[in-house]
């Protein structure tokens, strides 16, 4: 029996698909051991004249909403656009059984936006890229059973 050479490949020689697949088996993993995982994708957008204006993205699982992205166009920016699309999503996550949401920025002010609509800091990592802090926000809506 003939075994394989092995061979080890770094940075963009390691196949896209390859790293999906790393990422894809790493969360089901760590889904599997948490038992009961109900995760689900969860947008929401906004369009002007079919031109997209705002949007966020991420996902809900075990009763909380994790939003991994919230943007606004930077010409609609000041309008309270971000917050009104923070509370869709908040929305569409309520329906869905959550009970808190989940976020985090690398932005001061963006950090303060969260914290008047609120969610309260959990935690900070300061220079988690020079000169920026990571704030990882949290906003319950009911306790935990």
């Amino acid at each position: 029996m003939m075994m394989s050479e092995r061979a080890w490949l770094r940075d963009a020689a390691v196949p896209d698909a390859d790293r999906a697949a790393i990422r894809d088996a790493v969360i089901l993993h760590g889904r599997q051991q948490a038992q009961g995982s109900d995760e689900q994708d969860i947008a929401c957008a906004l369009y002007e004249g079919g031109v997209l204006l705002a949007g966020a993205y991420g996902r809900t699982e075990f009763q909380r909403l994790y939003v991994s992205y919230l943007w606004v166009r930077p010409d609609a920016r000041g309008q309270g656009l971000g917050s009104e699309l923070l509370r869709q999503i908040e929305a569409q996550a309520l329906k869905r059984g959550c009970v808190d949401a989940l976020i985090e920025t690398l932005l001061d002010d963006v950090a303060e936006l969260y914290e008047r609509r609120g969610y309260a800091c959990i935690a900070h990592l300061h220079d988690f890229v020079p000169g920026f802090t990571r704030h990882t926000l949290l906003k319950c809506w009911a306790s935990r059973a």
